[in-house]
């Protein structure tokens, strides 16, 4: 008999009603090492999330009793704990809605265990890393360095001066590395709420702010843009 997971593992609370779905991340999750909990409806998701603090949410949006999204800001109002996002609802409207509502992360059925698992590890480690969060520490990814306390940007050792707004921009993305930024969140922490809805006026600033830190092909890329959705800071931890 195959040892079961670790008790130290990550506990991954699996929210789909779907028995062909459940049975392919059961399976997928426990060959991999993590520690399931797994609840059919969203009243039943609430409860195993209150009773046991899992480490990540998986979470379906077609629940038999209550809108997935639903389910997202009830766990918002008491837990910043992961949650990533299955659903067979592809459209772009649903993905902001979804991140809006606080999910870290959306994956569009079907998908494949490698992505799920890529995924599922850099929102644990953006957990962790928030969790030991130090204001003045520096963070580093690929070719980038950001000194929050500093105000000091490199990029594959040569410095950048960036506006005050670029840096603020900037700075919003360091803080949800790894995660898709919607264009309202950050439109919302950098210019306010009145200035929520101004697409264009984010789509400029991040053009100048994409140009100024383009490390080369040979580095790679320091953003990736989700269509219709927001940002995401690609992170590469140690």
């Amino acid at each position: 008999m195959s040892p079961g997971p670790d008790a130290t593992a990550p506990q991954v609370l699996v929210v789909e009603d779907e028995p062909q779905v459940q049975r392919f991340l059961r399976a997928g999750l426990q060959n991999h090492g993590y520690r399931l909990l797994e609840a059919r409806t969203g009243k039943e998701a609430l409860l195993q999330a209150e009773q046991h603090v899992p480490d990540l949410v998986l979470l379906d949006l077609g629940l038999p009793d209550m809108d997935g999204l639903e389910v997202a800001r009830s766990l918002r109002r008491w837990t910043q704990l992961p949650i990533l996002v299955l659903s067979a609802r592809g459209q772009e409207r649903m993905k902001v809605e979804a991140l809006d509502a606080g999910a870290d992360d959306y994956l569009t059925k079907p998908f494949g265990m490698e992505e799920l698992l890529a995924r599922i590890r850099v929102a644990l480690r953006h957990s962790a890393r928030v969790g030991a969060h130090n204001p003045n520490a520096a963070f580093s990814s690929g070719p980038l360095t950001v000194d929050l306390d500093l105000r000091r940007v490199t990029v594959a050792d040569r410095e950048v001066k960036l506006t005050p707004i670029e840096f603020k921009l900037l700075s919003v993305l360091v803080k949800h590395a790894g995660k898709v930024v919607t264009h309202r969140q950050l439109l919302s922490e950098v210019w306010g709420p009145r200035a929520a809805d101004e697409t264009q006026y984010l789509r400029v600033y991040m053009t100048h702010l994409r140009r100024k830190l383009d490390p080369g092909p040979e580095h790679g890329r320091v953003f990736e843009t989700e269509a219709g959705v927001g940002y995401r800071l690609c992170w590469e931890p140690d």
